[in-house]
């Protein structure tokens, strides 16, 4: 509370003595830059254009609903059903296009797994096929060894 009062009596003294520093005190020191002056300049008529633009569209659609009304009332139990009819029918064939996707993609899914399971068993059984026979030369070389030891003792 203090501090406002005081603040108050500041800026009446700065009023009184120097009237345009007041003025000056309250405006920001530095200006607008030349993008932020281009950037108004350039969106200030685009934003009016789309304003614009938007009352004609919203007074063409009233003036639209104004004229369709009594035909949407005069056709209603024709369009009603009608409209009906075709939304199930649009819902139905995309749910049905939704199906026939999903099912092709776990079909697709599950054929793509099934070859790299076939893959990697086939892969695996070649490995272990080397390791066997790796395993088997290097015994044969240890019996080897041993036979030729057991022949010099």
């Amino acid at each position: 509370m203090a501090e406002q009062q005081s603040r108050t009596q500041q800026q009446q003294q700065q009023m009184q003595v120097h009237p345009t520093e007041a003025i000056k005190s309250l405006l920001p020191q530095k200006g607008p830059s030349k993008s932020q002056i281009l950037a108004v300049v350039t969106l200030f008529p685009v934003g009016g254009a789309l304003l614009c633009l938007a009352g004609l569209t919203l007074v063409g659609t009233v003036i639209g609903l104004a004229v369709a009304t009594p035909v949407f009332l005069l056709f209603s139990p024709v369009l009603v059903p009608a409209a009906l009819t075709i939304a199930l029918a649009v819902t139905g064939f995309l749910t049905s296009g939704a199906f026939g996707i999903t099912a092709l993609s776990a079909l697709s899914w599950m054929i793509n797994y099934m070859r790299r399971m076939r893959g990697t068993a086939g892969e695996q059984m070649e490995h272990a096929k080397r390791r066997v026979q790796e395993a088997a030369g290097h015994m044969g070389q240890r019996t080897a060894q041993k036979e030729i030891t057991r022949m010099r003792d």
